[in-house]
């Protein structure tokens, strides 16, 4: 097996400059978390709403309806339930 020596190079090294960008994005990322908490926001409930976000509408839909079946099943009442009775 032949290898191109330059070209393994060029890869290894865009792999190794993509990991560093990563890694000062996942650092920035997490100051903002630690802004949004010195600002008063609940910090799981931002990353529940940017899970969410990610995800496609039908797909949180049906995983919404799961999770309200599912509360139900064990006598938990759905989230404002409540407030409209």
């Amino acid at each position: 097996m032949s290898v191109n020596n330059a070209q393994l190079k060029s890869i290894v090294e865009r792999i190794e400059r993509l990991e560093e960008e990563k890694k000062a994005i996942g650092q920035d990322i997490k100051d903002i978390y630690a802004e949004a908490k010195g600002n008063g926001f609940d910090v799981a409930a931002l990353r529940e709403i940017v899970r969410l976000r990610k995800q496609d509408p039908n797909e949180r839909q049906e995983q919404e309806t799961i999770l309200e079946t599912y509360m139900q099943a064990l006598g938990m009442l759905p989230l404002f339930a409540a407030a409209a009775e």
